[in-house]
């Protein structure tokens, strides 16, 4: 499986995964100046951006930590460009992190969400 697929895979299940636990999806892959963000949902009161990370095995470390702390600043970026460009929104928002770690026969071994991951 190459990334691009990975990538789309990983991106659908941490949408089916994040409305499963109560987050409305507003919009994904959000593209601007700044990058890109995957999923844009919200979660009662508060607009969640979403950086989805899909790897095969951590071998070179794990989903998470492959969001370095340049990727990070692109994040919020983004959001802020987002939070300028968009009306009616929640006032609270924050960037979560979905890792998905995928199994050697392409299924799905480890989702983890991890809420303010950046701030």
């Amino acid at each position: 499986m190459n990334r691009k697929t990975l990538g789309e895979l990983g991106e659908r299940w941490a949408r089916e995964y994040l409305e499963r636990n109560g987050y409305r999806i507003r919009e994904t892959n959000f593209r601007c100046r700044e990058g890109e963000i995957d999923i844009i949902a919200q979660y009662k009161d508060c607009l969640v951006f979403v950086e989805v990370r899909t790897k095969t095995g951590s071998g070179f470390g794990t989903p998470e930590e492959s969001v370095t702390p340049a990727k990070q600043e692109k994040l919020v970026s983004v959001a802020m460009s987002y939070l300028q460009t968009h009306d009616d929104l929640p006032s609270e928002w924050r960037i979560d992190v979905v890792a998905i770690e995928v199994s050697p026969k392409g299924r799905v071994a480890r989702t983890e969400l991890i809420q303010n991951a950046v701030n």
